[in-house]
């Protein structure tokens, strides 16, 4: 059987005792904004379907998605896009070999964040 005497061998620390790091945080809001394009994509089928469905639930559909809450969530589906894309360019780019060092890939983090913000103006602005 195995020993159960623990003595004084230390235990595995909290996450909560770690400081946060960009690398980490940026990489766990990668997995975030891809589950929410989720929510943003199937706003999208609805809209199509219900296009195709007919006037009245075209109606419905094209009321929810043009108002104000409808907005702000595909302004969020745009700021996920950018920000999970930025996300893979970053991952291409350490597949490649290239700035796989903390400071580096802290600096491309913080990048990531203000490349989100800019794309995302830019696309509610421009396009």
């Amino acid at each position: 059987m195995a020993d159960v005497n623990r003595g004084n061998r230390p235990l595995s620390p909290h996450l909560m005792i770690y400081r946060p790091q960009w690398t980490s945080i940026s990489s766990i809001f990668v997995r975030i904004t891809g589950n929410a394009l989720i929510v943003g994509a199937l706003l999208a089928v609805w809209w199509f379907a219900a296009l195709a469905s007919g006037p009245e639930a075209y109606a419905r559909a094209n009321g929810f998605i043009t108002s104000w809450f409808g907005d702000l969530v595909m302004l969020g589906s745009v700021a996920c896009i950018w920000y999970h894309t930025l996300g893979g360019i970053r991952h291409l780019i350490w597949d490649s070999g290239h700035m796989l060092d903390v400071e580096k890939s802290e600096l491309f983090a913080q990048a990531m964040v203000v490349g989100t913000v800019l794309l995302t103006i830019f696309t509610v602005i421009v396009l």
